[in-house]
């Protein structure tokens, strides 16, 4: 039996790639406006494709009449996707597509389909769970130990109200795909050819949602994409404007269509992160130690009855409790999988009602939340123990706290408030292939895909470190089906599974260049190492041949896989899950005008071993950028009366803006118990806690709590006149 090759990552003091902080490879090509991302393919003779969609919450139609739009000039194909009779749900519900040779064109034939509705009564709004009548579904009841009991035995409770918002994703770069469907010569569809550009976060996996839709074989269906503009867990299947844009363009004779959502219909049904209120009782002792923890939530993913998630979040092990779940049936577009869905609104409501808690008691939040993490995961407890105090180190926790309300003098109050967060991140499976030529190049194949987060980088500094080469020796390839194939991108599971696959792959690889050049060395293959693009005698470096010289002994390429299966027992110690972090925000709350000004945001985070530190940060640097502008800004809003979504644009859904962030203190948790835990996941964790932070912070500085997310100026106003009251 073969010895199985050894996959481990390079003890840290003998690593020369990883670890280290290049800056990204595509750095030079986004910055420029050279990258070419998918909504900048123009293809010859590609068609403009638009969307016609419903105007109303919720309606049935009635009749659809396409003759003027399909007479209009330029238009080369019409889709009626919506029949009569079918009942649309939600504002911006698509019923029908158009293609025509301009944009312009394209918008004259959708004015001209004519439509009749039959306007049905709807619901929009779920913050009052009394109002939902009969769209509410009980998710039932848990219970854990004696919550009654252990209420009446309390020596300190305290009762809250939280409400989470539906925000709305805005990827810069809107949901849809160029897409060109060539008919072949067999009515079955087995010849027909599909080439499409998607703005998506699955590459490998477009092919076959995409031909199970429109009955084409996978494997006759290229996809390629080189950059994304955008994509937080709403991009991963071609959706109905894939299988529209594919029909569109069959229907003009295989002429390329682009369709992309506009930015109103890309807010009304690109997906969500959706609401989450609840009512939330903590009993506990005087110390500060939580006994008992009741929650009645309710919340809506859109038309189908999600309920929000349960509580108490990561402290799990809180000895009493009693949950009660609800899910409403709003007319709204569908939630999404979204940076870690379901934590943002599971931390804030966790961590707004332990801060209530710990203020009720009389103590220190800080040292409530260390307390109490004794109820979070045992191998997680010292973690977050050690995450909260670094926090409160680097955000000066003992100088600048006070007890809620004692802001100072003035006008301008200052806070600060902690959040939590968990999340596994283990990589998903994926495949890659490493070639070494005969002329000294090294290509890595993978059918991945890079979000903005630095993959390509990742995977070259994990071949660059196996093969002991320079970056810039290492070809990468990528966003490509033909290729092996890999996980689509949600999860945080991305950099473990190609970090994980391209390690095997290369160790291979190499494997098999020592065994080629051993005998010139007088070595066995054992004995050799690949350091500085050379290929050495362990302990002997004069006994060397230089890469090129070595792959020259070569008869013919090396091409050799590395396979993950996407199961933790699985990695070879390359990967694991499990992530920990812990925020504070600092503010500052204008009490005239209610308007919240970020000083400083400090976020302490691990995730095992740190390929590219600097990559690592920038995650979290983006994260918290993502998670200010949701607690400050972001909501979606909706007007019960008419049923329309009232800001669907960029001018009135408002984003964060450089100026609201504030100064960002990032901190990477990498222990040496940490690094040996292989690479986690990074994508999603940092992104949980800013809403519970920057609402625990606010509350502190003004000395009420403000129940709702985004902590715009009306809502804080609001809560401080009924402190006043």
């Amino acid at each position: 039996m073969a010895n199985t090759p050894d996959y481990s990552w390079p003890p840290e003091d003998k690593r020369k790639v990883i670890g280290t902080s290049p800056q990204r490879l595509d750095g030079p090509q986004k910055s420029s406006g050279r990258a070419k991302y998918s909504s900048d393919m123009n293809p010859k003779g590609m068609l403009f494709g638009l969307y016609l969609t419903s105007p109303y919450a919720y309606a049935r139609l009635k009749s659809i009449d396409t003759g003027e739009a399909e007479r209009s000039p330029g238009v080369r194909a019409v889709h009626v996707a919506a029949k009569a009779g079918t009942e649309m749900p939600w504002q911006g519900f698509e019923i029908a597509a158009v293609a025509a040779d301009t944009e312009e064109q394209a918008r004259d034939a959708v004015r001209k389909i004519k439509v009749e509705y039959e306007v049905l009564p709807h619901l929009v709004k779920d913050d009052d769970l009394a109002k939902a009548g009969t769209r509410a579904r009980q998710g039932g009841e848990t219970v854990t130990g004696d919550p009654d009991q252990a209420m009446k035995d309390a020596e300190v409770v305290s009762e809250g109200q939280y409400g989470f918002a539906v925000v709305t994703h805005c990827c810069l770069e809107p949901h849809g795909q160029v897409v060109q469907w060539v008919p072949g010569n067999d009515p079955s569809g087995a010849n027909d050819h599909v080439t499409v550009w998607p703005s998506t976060q699955n590459v490998s996996g477009y092919a076959g949602s995409l031909g199970t839709n429109i009955k084409v074989p996978a494997t006759n269906i290229k996809v390629r994409m080189d950059y994304i503009g955008g994509g937080f867990g709403s991009k991963f299947t071609p959706d109905a404007w894939g299988v529209v844009g594919a029909n569109l363009s069959k229907q003009a004779g295989g002429r390329p269509v682009k369709l992309y959502l506009e930015r109103s219909t890309e807010l009304m049904i690109a997906g969500n992160r959706p609401s989450a209120y609840g009512k939330i009782t903590v009993a506990g002792k005087k110390d500060g130690t939580i006994t008992a923890w009741t929650y009645q939530g309710w919340g809506s993913g859109g038309f189908t009855p999600v309920p929000p998630p349960d509580q108490p979040y990561i402290f799990t092990r809180v000895p009493n409790s009693r949950r009660n779940r609800t899910g409403i049936a709003l007319n709204g577009g569908s939630q999404r999988a979204w940076r870690a869905p379901g934590n943002q609104a599971a931390s804030f409501l966790t961590c707004c009602a332990i801060e209530d808690f710990a203020h009720k008691a009389g103590k220190d939040p800080l040292e409530v939340f260390k307390l109490n993490a004794q109820y979070a995961p045992e191998a997680r407890v010292d973690t977050y123990r050690f995450q909260l105090d670094k926090a409160a180190e680097l955000a000066e926790w003992k100088t600048l706290w006070h007890p809620r309300g004692e802001g100072g003098g003035g006008t301008v109050k200052r806070g600060m408030g902690i959040g939590v967060a968990a999340w596994n991140g283990l990589g998903h499976a994926s495949q890659c292939r490493a070639v070494i030529n005969t002329d000294g190049s090294v290509s890595i194949e993978i059918d991945s895909q890079d979000l903005g987060t630095g993959t390509k980088t990742i995977i070259t500094q994990v071949a660059a470190e196996t093969f002991g080469l320079a970056l810039n020796q290492v070809k990468l390839v990528i966003g490509n089906n033909d290729l092996p194939p890999d996980g689509g991108s949600g999860g945080s599971t991305t950099v473990g599974g190609v970090s994980t696959s391209t390690r095997k792959a290369t160790v291979n690889a190499l494997d098999k260049l020592f065994a080629a050049v051993a005998p010139d060395l007088g070595a066995t293959p054992d004995q050799l190492e690949a350091v500085d693009a050379h290929i050495r005698v362990k302990g002997s470096p004069n006994k060397s041949l230089t890469w090129v010289a070595a792959c020259r002994k070569l008869t013919s390429s090396i091409s050799e896989m590395g396979t993950y299966n996407g199961r933790q027992q699985d990695t070879a110690g390359l990967a694991t899950g499990g992530a920990a972090g812990a925020q504070i925000a600092d503010v500052s709350v204008d009490t005239e005008t209610g308007i919240v000004k970020m000083n400083r945001y400090v976020a302490v985070q691990d995730c095992g071993m740190v390929i590219n530190p600097r990559l690592a940060e920038s995650q979290v640097y983006g994260a918290v950028i993502m998670g200010i502008s949701t607690a400050l800004f972001e909501e979606r809003i909706m007007d019960q009366e008419t049923g329309k979504y009232l800001n669907p644009d960029m001018e009135f859904y408002k984003l964060a803006g450089i100026a609201d962030i504030g100064n960002i203190v990032v901190h990477m948790d990498i222990r040496p118990e940490n690094d040996k835990r292989g690479v986690i996941g990074l994508g999603e964790p940092p992104a949980v806690p800013i809403c519970a932070a920057v609402s625990n912070a606010v509350a502190n500085a003004i000395g009420v709590r403000v129940p709702q997310i985004p902590l715009t100026p009306d809502r804080v106003l609001a809560a401080l006149e009924r402190r006043n009251a």
